[in-house]
C-alpha cells in the first residue's frame, strides 16, 4: 500500500528475469524471443522498477533469438531510464554471453563460464550408412543450391564455403555487440573471439565481466540493505506445476545436455 501514499518512500524494487536453458526459437523450456517478449515487458513496466536483473545460465544456440531478446531489453532499458545488471551462473557462453552483454554491467561467480564468442554448426553425414543399406537417395530441385549441405550426400567444398561465409558474418555481427557493450572495459587477446571460454575470475581479468558477485548482496550494495526483488518468468504449463518431474526431465533435450557438455556442465 505504500506506493498509494505519497508522502512514504518506497523501498527499491529490482525486477529479477532468469534466462535459463538453450536459446531456441519456439523453445519449451529454454530461451526465446517469443516466451520472454511479455517476461520482459512486464519486468520493466510494472512498478518502476530501481534496476532490472538478468540471472543467466545457458550455453548458448541460436543467435538470432539471442540477438532479438538481448535488442529487447537494451530498448526498453533505454527508453524507461533503467539500470540493467547481469548474473551469471554457471554459464553464459555464446549466446547466453550475448545475452548478459545486453546489461550495464556482468557480475560472475569465480567458477562461472563465460566467453565461446563464435559460431558453430553441428550435424551429421549418413552416406555410407546409406550404401551399407542399400538405400538409393534421390533429391530433384529447381536451384542448384536448394540441397545444400544435405547429410545423406557427400560434402561439396563449395557448400563448405558458402557456409563458412555466412558464419564469418554471423561471428562479426557477434564481435560487434561485445565491442559496442564493452568498449574500453575489454583487455582483448588474440584468443578473445576465436571461441575460446574462461572462468568468472579469468573472465573479469578479460573485461569479460565487470566483476565478481552475486545477486542478492551486490544488489544490496548498489540499492539499499530494504531493496525489494520481484520475479518474472514465463508461466509454466499444468503439468510441470502439478509435480510431474520425470515429465520435466524427458522433455530435457538432447541438444541441450550436449551443449552444456561442451563448457563441462551436466
Amino acid at each position: 500500500m505504500k506506493h498509494l501514499i505519497p508522502f512514504l518512500k518506497s523501498e527499491p524494487k529490482v525486477a529479477v528475469i532468469r534466462l535459463q536453458g538453450a536459446i531456441a526459437s519456439g523453445s519449451r523450456g529454454g530461451i526465446s524471443d517469443a516466451t520472454f517478449a511479455p517476461v520482459i515487458e512486464k519486468a520493466f513496466a510494472k512498478g518502476k522498477p530501481a534496476a532490472v536483473a538478468l540471472v543467466i545460465n545457458s550455453p548458448g544456440g541460436s543467435p538470432v533469438q539471442s540477438a532479438l531478446a538481448a535488442a529487447r531489453i537494451r530498448r526498453l532499458a533505454d527508453e524507461k531510464s533503467v539500470p540493467v545488471h547481469a548474473f551469471v551462473e554457471d554459464v553464459a557462453a555464446s549466446g547466453g554471453y550475448w545475452l548478459a552483454c545486453a546489461a550495464d554491467d556482468i557480475w560472475v561467480d569465480p567458477s562461472s563460464i563465460v566467453g565461446s564468442i563464435g559460431v558453430v554448426s553441428a550435424g551429421f553425414g549418413f552416406v555410407e550408412a546409406l550404401g551399407k543399406l542399400g538405400v538409393e537417395r534421390r533429391v530433384h530441385t529447381a536451384g542448384e543450391n536448394k540441397s545444400i549441405l544435405d547429410p545423406f550426400s557427400p560434402e561439396k567444398a563449395e557448400d563448405i564455403e558458402r557456409l563458412k561465409s555466412l558464419q564469418m558474418d554471423i561471428h562479426q555481427s557477434f564481435i560487434d555487440h561485445v565491442k559496442t557493450r564493452r568498449g574500453a572495459r575489454l583487455n582483448e587477446t588474440p584468443e578473445m573471439f576465436t571461441g575460446a571460454f574462461w572462468t568468472g575470475a579469468k573472465g573479469v581479468e578479460l573485461g569479460l565481466a565487470d566483476g565478481i558477485g552475486h545477486l542478492v548482496p551486490k544488489m544490496k550494495d548498489l540499492y539499499g540493505e530494504k531493496v525489494k526483488f520481484a520475479p518474472y518468468g514465463p508461466k509454466k504449463p499444468l503439468i510441470p506445476r502439478l509435480g510431474a518431474q520425470i515429465l520435466a526431465d524427458l522433455d530435457q533435450s538432447v541438444e541441450e545436455r550436449a551443449l552444456y557438455a561442451r563448457f563441462g556442465l551436466t
